[in-house]
């Protein structure tokens, strides 16, 4: 099993207190209609923009809610609960309506990129859930954004599944790197799942455990002569690049090319120079050169800049943990009960009330503009972000297919203005309330 958690017992991924506010909700009657919106106050350092990820695994996980028997004696064996509470627990069902952005959409703080309808125990209940796996996913889909603006042309490949925190992590680091714009990753269980491209060449330990190099190199060009891309820098880089050479003479003999070398130590910007030279005076123009190696967005940028001929960046372990900013602070909040607005006031946590919209506006360039936060009642100019996902607790539309959600991540990406992509210092993107929210806020600011 690469997931301790299965669907018998997802519905208890919960916090205590989500499941303890349900039980008083259930025994004094207090059910009405709750909205609540997911969103984020502040971005991380160096971020300006954030990648939705997430949503399907999101939706899956309401579509499919359900307490089994063994949820359900578990909790009981906790004697917190009446049995009247866990009788409605197995009969328990996510009936709620889910507006969100689309996958791939960028989105900014205080936008809600989700936003839940259902009566009040069943949008409470969901929260724990929600907010673990967009958090995550985002976190991650964002990073992953960053290295590939950083990467330019380069093409990028997920090393990450051995430094991930868990296995499910791997997986969906794999998913929203994917999404970001990488080009595949080396988990093959992902390649599986989701049907990403998979990449891979061989550990120094395959190299070490021939007595020469160039036998080790010859062993798995035999085995993969079309596919042969041979890791150059066990022992001496440049000694390596030139048995590498000799393997691609062989190869060519017989009807087959060398694929291209890999780079994982070293000072890659003069190693793959000389690298790259060397295939070049040999005939070998074609080969391409693969760097790794504790790679992140401001090594790739740098070495993009300085023009080192790297065609390809494997990255680890700082897109699976998105090693600058590790954590990202998804919010899930009230704000609207039994159809009337409500606020949250509590410093440096004010919430925005009322059932909101999203809307996006573009310069004559196609350039992102500014987004707009406003009442789903209103009318605006804009492009409406957030649709209608799920209705009565089902899917009021089919998840779209990966390799769609990756364009809309690189559409978005697009039009985002440059300014607001930079690594370092980059603009803040700028988000309007309209003057209707603007004055809800301040009446319900006064009513308190």
């Amino acid at each position: 099993m690469y997931s301790s958690i299965s669907n018998q017992t997802a519905p208890l991924l919960t916090d205590l207190y989500q499941l303890t506010m349900c039980a008083s909700y259930f025994d004094n009657g207090h059910r009405g209609e709750a909205t609540f919106d997911l969103f984020v106050r502040s971005m991380p350092p160096h971020r300006s923009y954030l990648l939705f990820a997430g949503l399907e695994s999101a939706l899956d996980y309401l579509k499919n809610l359900k307490f089994t028997d063994e949820c359900i004696n578990y909790l009981d064996s906790t004697k917190l609960f009446k049995d009247s509470f866990l009788s409605y627990l197995e009969r328990f069902k996510f009936r709620g309506d889910v507006h969100a952005i689309a996958e791939g959409t960028l989105f900014f703080p205080n936008e809600p990129v989700m936003r839940v309808t259902a009566p009040l125990p069943q949008a409470q209940l969901v929260e724990t859930f929600l907010l673990n796996t967009v958090n995550f996913q985002t976190l991650v889909a964002s990073k992953a954004a960053r290295i590939a603006t950083s990467a330019r042309n380069a093409s990028l490949v997920d090393f990450s599944p051995r430094r991930d925190h868990g296995a499910e992590a791997a997986l969906q680091v794999a998913r929203s790197s994917y999404i970001a714009g990488f080009k595949g990753t080396s988990n093959v269980l992902a390649g599986k799942k989701y049907g990403i491209p998979i990449y891979g060449t061989v550990a120094h330990s395959f190299i070490m455990s021939y007595e020469y190099e160039l036998d080790a190199f010859r062993a798995y060009s035999s085995t993969f002569p079309d596919k042969c891309l041979l890791l150059i820098d066990t022992y001496d880089t440049l000694k390596g690049a030139r048995n590498a050479v000799k393997i691609g003479e062989e190869l060519k003999k017989n009807g087959h090319s060398l694929m291209g070398v890999r780079l994982d130590s070293g000072n890659l910007l003069k190693l793959s120079r000389k690298v790259r030279e060397l295939l070049d005076k040999s005939g070998f123009k074609k080969s391409i050169i693969l760097a790794s190696g504790n790679l992140d967005e401001y090594k790739i940028e740098k070495l993009v800049k300085k023009k080192a001929p790297i065609d390809s960046f494997g990255v680890g372990t700082a897109l699976g943990t998105s090693n600058d900013a590790p954590f990202l602070n998804v919010n899930y909040k009230l704000s609207e009960f039994k159809g009337k607005p409500v606020i949250k006031l509590s410093s440096g946590k004010m919430t925005l009330p009322g059932r909101k919209q999203v809307y996006r506006f573009y310069d004559g360039r196609g350039k992102m503009k500014h987004d707009l936060i406003g009442l789903e009642s209103e009318k605006s100019s804009g492009r409406a972000l957030l649709k209608q996902v799920m209705k009565n607790g089902r899917l009021a539309r089919k998840h779209p297919p990966l390799n769609s959600i990756r364009k809309n991540a690189r559409r978005n990406l697009e039009s985002l203005p440059g300014r607001c992509k930079r690594l370092k210092q980059a603009s803040t993107y700028e988000v309007r309330l309209s003057k209707e929210l603007q004055s809800i806020i301040s009446k319900l600011k006064q009513e308190r």
